[in-house]
């Protein structure tokens, strides 16, 4: 039984994003590539030539590589691929770093609004404090979005998920 080409694709690509201990989110951030296209194409959809060029060049390994599929032309709007002179190790610490700065953009915009919604419902109404209803519900929000970027939960990161397919196939990768 023969593996089809879509299916091989699938296999190198999940496993080159394993072997650098990658989740499928770092590998967009590093690639330009939406999280939900790298999905697809590790579920065995086709994927673009300007994807599999982006994964390529994130990957460092030759286009022929990763080709072998029908190839789509509208997968992915608009490919980022790396700049030349920066590795693969810099552009995941670079992704890293706008994901940190994201996080402090959407804290910061919490703690202006709810300081705000706190001004206001103690100016209008200071008996019933309101303002703790949307300030419990958005800072769930601010709370997981700061769980995902500092990696806070230990389990089902890139390093789980490598580790489990090494246990599933009984050896490294």
């Amino acid at each position: 039984m023969a593996i089809a080409d879509e299916d091989k694709m699938t296999i190198v690509i999940q496993k080159l994003r394993l072997q650098r201990g990658w989740s499928q989110e770092q590998l967009a951030d590093v690639s330009g590539v939406s999280v939900r296209t790298i999905q697809r194409i590790e579920r065995g959809q086709p994927g673009s030539l300007e994807t599999l060029k982006a994964l390529a060049a994130v990957f460092d390994v030759d286009f022929d590589q990763l080709q072998g599929t029908a190839m789509t032309t509208t997968d992915t709007p608009h490919p980022r691929p790396m700049e030349p002179g920066i590795d693969s190790a810099e552009a995941l610490a670079f992704a890293h770093v706008r994901k940190k700065r994201a996080f402090f953009v959407h804290l910061t915009q919490y703690l202006l609004v709810m300081g705000l919604l706190a001004v206001v419902n103690l100016m209008t109404s200071p008996k019933y404090l309101w303002f703790i209803w949307p300030a419990l519900g958005w800072g769930l929000g601010v709370l997981s979005h700061g769980a995902g970027v500092f990696q806070v939960v230990p389990f089902l990161g890139a390093d789980w998920e490598r580790r489990e397919v090494e246990k599933a196939l009984g050896r490294k990768l």
